[in-house]
């Protein structure tokens, strides 16, 4: 790891764009040097429908996140994410050259790069090609085969892609802030990296992160992740309620949900008022905390039952020793933890993206709103797939040399040391080859 190394991921939500620069100290922890934060006008349900606009987002929010950070940006990693993901499973084989060896990083990425051009639905891209299982021969599957001795190789994906429009006003968006694009990365795969433990993902977990625009979901067992998901309802359905069953205009909505709403009925006060302020002029509106919370939590509620039917989906509902951590603006409503595990019934936890920060921990850097940002960055150092960093360190050490056949060259070996009689009697018969040889005589009949 290179300790100079900088990474700056850039999360382009729905309501805002927050771009987050950061650096592994030498305990292997995260520092943050600085994070910027823009608006987000172009954007729908987390995907650029106005290039220009959001192109000017990512400008200013790049530029607030220089002057916190001292660093000149211009390479990113950045998180995609929308209606437009779609996932599909993958399942094929190669058979190996090389029957002799072992199972190599080299056959792995052979295996993946073959399956990568099977035909996909017209007018999509893979963003992660993710294996479940492994056979070698035919036998029992095994989650990492390198190292292992056969000849047929099968493998089964969970396939990630995304529409070629949505991966296109993203990479068009990002052309226009002047940026260049290092890494393009699934939202809950980065949120996963900032929030979830090693333990929490090897259990069974499912990472749920609540946006403004769409709830992303991402199921994890074994420390692989098994299952993916988008659903297009998220906050901004509930602020669209309460401005619609209120009465009020959209920053009004937002505020009162933010400031005021919750999860659960009883978060409520009993025959309890919220005024907001009136706009050029007008009276002050009193608004009832009992419809407010009403209102969202009948509309949470709904978001948290797809959740679930999600999850049941996945067919590892059984499976999660971990439950459920959710992340996201959206985790940040009062007592949502407690209605997620009303309406599942699993255990459930806030995720804070503070499992790996070092000392530049502070309240709104480690806001669930910003683990995807801060997953981003996380991803310039490890890879969400445990499997993936073990490749990485077998391709960087040096490879033993092979025979055409594929085992391993066999070293030159030491020249055998002989005993003194031995040596005696070989150095008598050299000397007497060299003297016949110096003999002009004898060195034409030799």
């Amino acid at each position: 790891m290179n300790p100079d190394q900088i990474v700056v991921g850039i999360d382009i939500g729905t309501t805002k764009i927050c771009t987050a620069v950061g650096r592994m100290n030498e305990h292997g922890k995260l520092d943050i040097l600085g994070i910027g934060y823009a608006a987000s006008e172009g954007v729908a349900k987390g995907m650029v429908s106005n290039i220009e606009k959001t192109g000017l987002n990512i400008i200013a929010g790049v530029k607030a996140a220089e002057e916190a950070s001292g660093v000149d940006i211009s390479l990113i990693n950045v998180g995609i994410s929308c209606p437009k993901i779609r996932v599909a499973p993958i399942s094929g084989n190669i058979i190996r050259n090389n029957s002799q060896g072992t199972i190599s990083v080299e056959d792995v990425e052979r295996l993946r790069t073959d399956q990568s051009l099977t035909v996909l639905p017209s007018g999509n891209k893979i963003i992660h090609m993710l294996p479940q299982e492994y056979r070698v021969d035919g036998d029992e599957p095994v989650s990492d085969p390198v190292g292992m001795s056969g000849v047929k190789l099968e493998a089964a994906f969970h396939v990630i892609m995304a529409h070629n429009m949505a991966i296109s006003h993203t990479e068009r968006s990002l052309t226009r802030a002047g940026l260049e694009i290092k890494s393009m990365i699934f939202g809950p795969l980065a949120a996963a990296m900032a929030v979830l433990t090693e333990e929490e993902k090897e259990g069974g977990v499912v990472l749920v992160d609540i946006g403004a625009g769409k709830v992303d979901l991402a199921v994890f067992h074994q420390g692989i992740v098994r299952h993916t998901a988008v659903i297009p309802l998220a906050g901004n359905v509930i602020t669209s309620d309460i401005k619609t069953g209120l009465g009020l205009l959209d920053a009004q909505a937002e505020y009162l949900k933010v400031n005021f709403g919750g999860a659960l009925p009883e978060d409520a006060e009993p025959n309890g008022v919220v005024e907001i302020e009136g706009i050029r002029g007008r009276a002050a509106k009193q608004v009832s905390e009992e419809a407010l919370v009403n209102i969202v939590h009948c509309r949470m509620a709904e978001i948290l039952a797809y959740v679930h039917n999600e999850i049941i989906f996945s067919g590892y509902e059984q499976q999660l020793n971990m439950g459920i951590v959710l992340t996201g603006g959206g985790a940040q409503l009062r007592n949502v933890k407690y209605l997620c595990e009303y309406i599942t019934g699993i255990d459930t936890r806030i995720g804070y993206p503070n499992e790996h920060l070092g000392s530049t921990k502070g309240e709104d850097l480690t806001s669930p709103a910003n683990a995807v940002a801060i997953g981003l960055v996380l991803a310039g150092f490890r890879n969400f797939d445990a499997r993936e960093d073990r490749y990485d360190v077998m391709r960087k050490s040096p490879k033993p040399k092979t025979n055409s056949n594929g085992k391993p060259a066999a070293v030159a070996a030491e020249k055998p040391k002989t005993s003194l009689l031995g040596g005696f009697f070989s150095s008598i018969v050299d000397k007497t080859r060299n003297l016949l040889l110096d003999d002009d005589d004898l060195k034409q009949n030799y």
